[in-house]
């Protein structure tokens, strides 16, 4: 059965990450060190190819991707922007730790959002209305390999909503310009919502000598 590999990777360092912001839908570009870090993976490992890539909207992807995509046939999604932070956006966890509505959105949940900001059960939602058309795209038009650029939050969700095998978003955890691989049949999308995670990426020199695309 045809499978199709998507390559999801998380934007490079910005400057709200390397001040430790909260940094949701506001825009923050990349940082000096974050293209330093950027320029050194990509130099020291090798990045999949694709025949599409699909980003989101904020300057952080969009530049992560055309830089490890330059030629690569790009297409804007809204619903893969990070989540929104509302009253907490561009704010140091410091600065707000002892707030009680600060105290009360860590609780975690699908419904505890922070105040004016936006629900994780809403960021899921969102996360598969991206996911079922960049399937479907691939499926229509043929795409074997595609990249998806996005944000951390972002590609935890993902991985845990949708991913097999299936652990918490935490284990998903993933350094700026890293990701995960994974692979999904038409059969598994359409019947089972799912894909199987293959691993994680960049790839060495060595391992992408072993990957058949």
């Amino acid at each position: 059965m045809k499978g199709y590999r998507i390559h999801f990777i998380r934007h490079a360092m910005c400057e709200a990450n390397e001040e430790g912001r909260y940094v949701g839908i506001s825009e923050s570009p990349v940082s000096a060190r974050g293209r330093r870090e950027l320029i050194a993976k990509a130099s020291e490992f090798v990045y999949p190819p694709a025949d599409k890539v699909y980003v989101s909207p904020l300057r952080r992807c969009v530049d992560t991707a055309a830089f490890l995509y330059p030629e690569g046939y790009a297409r804007v999604l809204p619903e893969l922007r990070e989540m929104s932070f509302g009253d907490f956006e561009g704010k140091k966890m410091l600065d707000i730790k002892d707030l009680p509505e600060y105290k009360e959105f860590i609780k975690g949940g699908l419904d505890n959002p922070p105040p004016n900001g936006e629900s994780l059960r809403h960021v899921v939602q969102r996360c598969f209305e991206a996911l079922d058309f960049i399937v479907k795209d691939m499926m229509k038009n043929g795409y074997q390999n595609a990249a998806v650029v996005t944000h951390g939050g972002i590609i935890m969700n993902i991985m845990s909503c949708f991913g097999l095998p299936k652990y918490p978003p935490n284990d998903y955890v993933c350094d700026f310009g890293e990701g995960y691989t994974v692979l999904v049949t038409a059969q598994m999308w359409q019947q089972s919502g799912a894909f199987e995670i293959l691993g994680m990426l960049p790839y060495s020199k060595e391992e992408e000598q072993e990957e058949d695309f």
